[in-house]
């Protein structure tokens, strides 16, 4: 009775919060390079040609959905995908995303596994919209990464004995506050769960007082922690590199990269480079915008600092005088393209993280941290707490208030390889206890666990 009337409600209420968050969602689609024509999926119809490529997966084996919202998402889902078709050769994919970036990322996923994974649009979560999307599909399980739980979708897998995994599953204290204070209705949903894999020990609990039992939860570490299981970046970093070399950057020069930064971030960032420049006139700086549509809205207020920073989708291509700088003197470089971020960190010297000053929550720092990277951040994590608290333990991190303490705590790290070694150890050692989670996590899904 209480599965029917969350469900009740929350039938009721979703297409009026469709509704309003409509132009709103538009318009970030558009600005992220969607289209008119994505909308079908996301309502569950196909066209003809990717109809066809299902049937010939279902042809050739059987087909797991999986679902990750955005780039972050997608990235650590490309981890399992990677572990999953390798171990079994018979097993296809389709891999369902929100954002235009995350299918941005999907479809070159789909490129390097050519026929065995199929990218599409996540359908929006309305019952006869994912009963649709499911009968087209016909997936064996439904893997769910990192916090996609979504009502219609879950319990109409459960309705066709379709296991559900949330995998690499995370939930702040902050999240589950707010869950608690409506325990009754999510109760019902979070308990159709078949399996959670969460990343930390202290994440059980957390999960169990949201009413999944604990034989379904198990800890396996976070798979975007796992290094080995990172892809090959060696010709990615060498083409930024040389891009780097075109601006007339040096080897030996300080790098502050910036990552994920979210609105004012960015400009603060650069007010700190600019006064540390006086006694580190080499220092450079790389900024990469948490969402790159932002990128000419920040370019436009950096310009009004001073002179423009260059735009890494203009190198070594012509443009008018003044739009992206001028590339033989900026010491600033705004990336405004996906899936380089990781990369970027390894061409750093020292990482600062987004989100954590001007707003809450905080970005990822784990893939700056596995590039051997010292990492700093700001006042808020919250949405890594678990991660952070490790961190700052093994001084494998710098936690700083507010930029002016950014400002006094970079040059330690900045122009003392020792010490940005040091730092930098101790975040890979860190890391270690989540060495072979996409392993672990591939072991159970497929059955496979001694």
């Amino acid at each position: 009775m209480a599965r029917f009337l969350t469900l009740l409600l929350y039938n009721l209420l979703y297409p009026v919060v469709l509704l309003c968050m409509a132009p709103a969602a538009w318009r970030k689609m558009k600005a992220r390079g969607g289209s008119a024509s994505d909308l079908w999926q996301r309502l569950g119809f196909f066209d003809p040609q990717t109809r066809q490529k299902l049937e010939t997966l279902l042809e050739r084996g059987p087909i797991w959905w999986m679902h990750a919202v955005s780039v972050g998402e997608v990235g650590v889902a490309a981890r399992l995908i990677e572990e999953l078709l390798n171990r079994k050769p018979t097993l296809h994919l389709v891999l369902s995303t929100t954002t235009p970036t995350g299918m941005a990322l999907a479809q070159k996923l789909a490129t390097k596994h050519d026929g065995r994974l199929l990218p599409i649009y996540n359908p929006l979560d309305g019952w006869f919209t994912v009963r649709r999307c499911l009968r087209h599909i016909h997936p064996e399980r439904l893997v769910l990464v990192e916090a996609e739980v979504w009502p219609n979708l879950v319990l109409a897998a459960r309705w066709r004995n379709i296991p559900v995994s949330l995998v690499n599953a995370r939930l702040s204290p902050r999240s589950e506050k707010r869950y608690q204070r409506v325990l009754w209705l999510v109760r019902p949903i979070f308990s159709m769960l078949a399996q959670v894999f969460v990343q930390f020990p202290g994440d059980i609990v957390r999960w169990e007082r949201l009413g999944i039992s604990r034989s379904r939860i198990a800890c396996f570490g976070g798979i975007k922690y796992d290094e080995g299981a990172q892809g090959d970046l060696t010709e990615q970093i060498a083409a930024l590199a040389k891009l780097l070399e075109q601006m007339g950057w040096q080897k030996s020069d300080p790098v502050l990269l910036a990552a994920s930064t979210h609105d004012g971030e960015e400009v603060e960032i650069a007010k700190v480079c600019a006064e540390l420049r006086s006694s580190l006139p080499q220092l450079r700086l790389i900024l990469v915008p948490r969402h790159a549509e932002r990128a000419n809205t920040v370019m436009q207020q950096l310009s009004e600092m001073g002179p423009a920073p260059v735009l890494r989708s203009l190198l070594g291509w012509s443009k008018e005088p003044g739009e992206a700088g001028d590339a033989s003197t900026a010491h600033c470089l705004l990336v405004n393209s996906t899936g380089e971020l990781r990369a970027w960190q390894h061409l750093a010297t020292v990482v600062v993280i987004g989100k954590s000053f001007l707003t809450k929550g905080g970005q990822n720092p784990a893939e700056a941290v596995s590039a051997g990277k010292p990492v700093i951040f700001g006042p808020h994590m919250e949405n890594f707490e678990a991660l952070v608290s490790q961190l700052l333990a093994a001084k494998a991190a710098v936690q700083v208030k507010d930029f002016a303490e950014l400002r006094e705590r970079c040059p330690a790290l900045l122009i003392n390889p020792a010490a940005a070694e040091q730092v930098a150890q101790a975040g890979r050692a860190a890391l270690g206890d989540h060495e072979g989670a996409t392993k672990r996590t591939a072991d159970v899904l497929l059955g496979e666990m001694a």
